[in-house]
């Protein structure tokens, strides 16, 4: 698993970004504020758990990335404000080290 936090991403990163996403999301993006954008490259199977996880721990939008390998690895990206941010990532962690 690889993840990285971006604050306050810069206009660039975000096209990069919204390029890589389904429509309904941009569309969500475009119409929310987000102050950071928190990513994580991880299989498939832990996509699914850690988008859940993010979801309950905190108040961002998920947004899977396509451009990866889907067959074994895949990108999310959470939104919204920094604390938010920091605080779904810091539960996958904890749920890492769980194991």
């Amino acid at each position: 698993m690889t993840a990285r936090i971006i604050s306050a991403p810069t206009p660039e990163v975000v096209e990069m970004l919204e390029r890589r996403m389904r429509p309904e999301s941009r569309d969500f993006l475009r119409r929310h504020r987000y102050d950071a954008v928190g990513l994580v490259q991880t299989s498939v199977t832990d996509l699914f758990f850690f988008a859940d996880i993010a979801g309950k721990s905190s108040n961002v939008h998920t947004v899977e990335l396509y451009g990866s390998c889907p067959q074994h690895v895949s990108t999310l990206a959470f939104f919204g404000e920094t604390s938010a941010v920091h605080a779904a990532m810091e539960a996958i962690q904890r749920e890492m080290s769980a194991f």
